[in-house]
């Protein structure tokens, strides 16, 4: 694999994208049990060209302190420069915007809206406001309602129980990293890794109980291909 290609999935942590996956397929499922698989797949792009941009932006604005804390990331590594990740970074984001338009139901742009709202708000701000544990934890949950929004124009009480059980599990996972970093020293089990991979498996016991039983085994493939792809991008 090229070093460049490297980087940018360093960059953009793609190694965690099965994790996002699973959140869309969950959202559309529960919204529309007969999503068509078109409408699934250019959503599943979208949020992931939006996932990809926001942690592409994350590294742009961590750059400083990457510097002295990580100096492995790519910005302080040299492997790619600041004005490329942060354009890097706007294209991905524009892209998974713009792919909404084309959505059943074109007004999904709006809560699309929320979502980039959210990815920068945390990007910028999460290291100086404490609280943006939330905004992290509610990005993950608009995606549930953006995938929802865009096959029907609404956001069912089932899409809303899983994007709720996704913001609370996004918010242990963003407390527990936070931990980790105020130690000075990192867990001696990959718990950040397990807990990323886990957010797949979390969405297959949503479907196994309101879909389908088979459903858990496709969680559980997922979370086996976010761990797969941790072995050799790093997801946190």
């Amino acid at each position: 694999m090229p070093p460049f290609v490297k980087t940018l999935f360093a960059i953009c942590r793609v190694s965690n994208l099965p994790t996002v996956w699973m959140n869309v397929l969950t959202a559309a499922l529960l919204a529309q049990h007969d999503a068509p698989p078109a409408v699934i797949a250019l959503l599943m792009i979208a949020s992931s060209a939006s996932y990809a941009g926001g942690m592409a932006l994350n590294d742009y604005f961590d750059r400083e302190y990457d510097a002295r804390a990580q100096p492995f990331r790519p910005i302080p590594a040299g492997r790619i420069g600041e004005e490329q990740a942060r354009r890097l970074a706007a294209g991905l984001l524009g892209c998974g915007l713009g792919l909404l338009a084309f959505a059943p139901e074109p007004t999904s742009l709006l809560p699309g809206l929320a979502l980039l709202a959210a990815i920068y708000a945390y990007d910028r701000w999460h290291k100086e406001f404490a609280g943006s544990v939330l905004l992290m934890a509610s990005a993950r949950t608009l995606v549930f309602v953006v995938t929802s929004w865009a096959t029907t124009g609404a956001v069912p009480p089932l899409v809303l129980v899983a994007g709720g059980a996704s913001f609370l599990w996004t918010l242990s996972v963003t407390v527990v990293a936070r931990w980790e970093g105020r130690r000075g020293r990192p867990y001696g089990f990959p718990v950040i890794p397990w807990m990323i991979a886990a957010m797949a498996l979390l969405d297959g016991f949503l479907l196994a109980i309101f879909v389908e039983p088979g459903w858990l085994f496709v969680g559980l493939a997922m979370m086996a291909a976010t761990r797969f792809g941790q072995q050799y991008v790093r997801g946190d």
